[in-house]
């Protein structure tokens, strides 16, 4: 495997720069193990989880937070 350095990557065109951070992605997807979360990201987490379980209909939906943040700009 060749290491490519930055001024070749900016010299991919954007779509073969998307395809390789997507690449790259599902590469560490693979491996959800290799990603730590330190103590205080894990409580968080857990945090969120037990809010969900609590009242799962709390949030909004994504469609809904999209369209949110859409109309901010």
């Amino acid at each position: 495997m060749s290491i490519l350095t930055k001024s070749d990557l900016l010299n991919l065109s954007v779509p073969e720069r998307i395809l390789l951070v997507e690449d790259i992605w599902d590469s560490v997807a693979e491996a959800p193990d290799a990603v730590s979360l330190t103590p205080e990201q894990k409580l968080e987490l857990d945090r969120r989880l037990e809010a969900y379980h609590q009242d799962p209909n709390s949030g909004s939906p994504w469609p809904m937070v999209r369209e949110r943040i859409r109309k901010r700009t």
